[in-house]
């Protein structure tokens, strides 16, 4: 997650940073993780996200994630293999991913 969004969540709940997140290092842009309970989100209740209005772009991302790829000199959008539902959607079109990509420029700006 992004350092403003971790201040938003916080803002937002009751909880304090170290009760749902931890810093990481290795994952620009990212700059903390989201904790998890039983192998789950941290704020997943009962299969439902109890901060969906304010859930970070990660979470928005979701099953795709944002990368630098070293090699190309720009982000690149991956799919998770975590997600059980991969190729069960909509097929995403370029305007979609072309939305995506501006919620990560307004966000990383």
């Amino acid at each position: 997650m992004l350092e403003n969004e971790v201040q938003i969540i916080q803002q937002q709940t009751a909880f304090s940073i170290d009760d749902f997140c931890f810093e990481i290092v290795d994952k620009q842009p990212y700059r903390f993780e989201m904790k998890l309970c039983s192998g789950k989100c941290f704020f997943l209740k009962e299969d439902n996200c109890s901060i969906y209005n304010y859930r970070p772009m990660v979470c928005r991302f979701y099953p795709f994630e944002l990368k630098f790829d070293e090699k190309q000199q720009k982000y690149v959008f991956i799919a998770t293999s975590e997600c059980p539902t991969l190729n069960q959607g909509k097929r995403l079109t370029q305007a979609d991913f072309k939305l995506l990509f501006w919620l990560a420029e307004k966000n990383l700006l």
